[in-house]
């Protein structure tokens, strides 16, 4: 006998099929039609890192001394001083910056110009409170005023191309992020098995599938229906989680996962444009550490992560893919009694991308830090604008051209970090 609509509500499994998947979802009533060749640019994804990284440790401007002046006790070895053992010096980028030796995974993608890094760039917001900077930067503005919306959602709004695939826009967490709000087509997960398709008869999930394909085929839902069964046979083909591990070994945090399972949406072609990832515990008051520590392991989870990410993905799949890397204020300059630093402004900044970014080099006008060029308290000035990076990577990669109605006020100056 073939399933009702009445007996699918009573067993509760449209559940399943993510279509009344609760409040943290937007999968509920979207009409659905694939866009099987993806986006006309490339997938962004976008990785916020929440507490305010230090991007002096980051990305370390070694050959300035005052960076050793003003940190006598967390700055990181030169590169060249053999003094110290190889893990507690930087890893030189261009005879002036260096990254941090955490960041090791990602010395290869920065030689192979896949790698792009903006320094001094921040927020015009001098607020330094993390939510009052995280709110703005996910805005997409620079003060308090203006639309409450994301900046992402508002890529999505006004992106001149139809893509309305129930994971055009995904969030690996349990809520969605601020970039996202606004968003008429976004969905909340906390890992991809929230979407998969399982049949209330046990072994018999060929009547299943059968029954629904039956039920979306004779009314206003049938567009809806056949799309979100087509998405969901897609992913119950994927892999599963053991055996992508032992393709490519992602770090075993919330970041890792996350990422492999954005690299399993890219791959299975489900029309996915934005995906956002978050990462805590750059905070760090206290007990910074150098070669070692609270930073380093952060830092060290974030660049084994985006390594694994690209060779996830392949040289094609990489090649039409951006990352966006931010996070909310970099730290003081100084650093403070608690051996940590404090909450500052002008941070850095990464993209990535196999063809996108202008790699192999750090943009932006580097301020210096002698006293008289630092920010308030002493904190390093914001050169370059956030929202000129996000709106290059959005016009010229992503190819919506609508940049002055995502970032309002903008007065647009290319930073040329990406090609077009």
């Amino acid at each position: 006998m073939l399933t009702t609509r009445r007996g699918l509500f009573a067993l509760g499994t449209l559940s399943a099929l993510a279509l009344t998947a609760g409040p943290r979802s937007a999968l509920a009533g979207v009409t659905v039609t694939p866009q099987r060749s993806g986006p006309p640019g490339d997938v962004l994804v976008s990785i916020f890192l929440r507490g305010g990284v230090d991007g002096l440790s980051m990305i370390v401007p070694h050959a300035d001394d005052a960076y050793y002046r003003n940190r006598p006790t967390i700055a990181l070895g030169r590169p060249g001083d053999t003094r110290l053992a190889m893990k507690n010096r930087v890893l030189d980028l261009d005879g002036y910056f260096g990254l941090h030796p955490a960041l090791a995974a990602l010395k290869p993608l920065y030689a192979a110009g896949q790698l792009s890094i903006t320094h001094a760039c921040g927020s015009g917001d001098q607020t330094r409170s993390h939510f009052e900077a995280m709110a703005t930067m996910e805005r997409g503005v620079s003060s308090d005023t203006g639309p409450a919306s994301g900046w992402l959602a508002r890529h999505l709004e006004t992106a001149p191309w139809h893509n309305v695939s129930p994971l055009r826009a995904v969030s690996l967490g349990t809520i969605l992020p601020q970039s996202l709000r606004g968003a008429s087509r976004a969905t909340a997960l906390t890992t991809l098995a929230d979407l998969r398709l399982q049949s209330p008869f046990g072994s018999g999930s060929g009547r299943f599938e059968d029954s629904l394909h039956h039920l979306y085929t004779r009314d206003a839902l049938a567009e809806a229906g056949q799309e979100a069964l087509l998405v969901l046979r897609t992913l119950n083909r994927l892999p599963s989680p053991a055996l992508m591990l032992q393709k490519t070994i992602y770090p075993a945090d919330d970041l890792g996962n996350g990422l492999r399972q954005v690299a399993q949406l890219i791959q299975s072609e489900v029309g996915l444009e934005a995906a956002c990832l978050d990462q805590g515990g750059y905070d760090t008051h206290v007990a910074q550490g150098t070669s070692e520590g609270i930073l380093a392991g952060r830092l060290e989870s974030l660049g084994k992560s985006l390594a694994a990410f690209a060779a996830d993905l392949g040289p094609e799949r990489w090649g039409r893919t951006t990352v966006v890397v931010q996070s909310e204020f970099g730290r003081r300059v100084a650093e403070n009694s608690g051996l940590g630093t404090d909450h500052g402004r002008g941070g850095a900044m990464l993209l990535l991308g196999g063809k996108s970014v202008v790699g192999g080099k750090v943009h932006g006008l580097w301020p210096g830090l002698k006293p008289e060029n630092l920010d308030g308290p002493g904190d390093l000035k914001v050169t370059t604008d956030y929202r000129n990076v996000l709106a290059e990577v959005i016009s010229m990669r992503l190819k919506n051209p609508n940049t002055g109605q995502i970032f309002p006020g903008l007065e647009f100056n290319s930073p040329g970090v990406v090609h077009g």
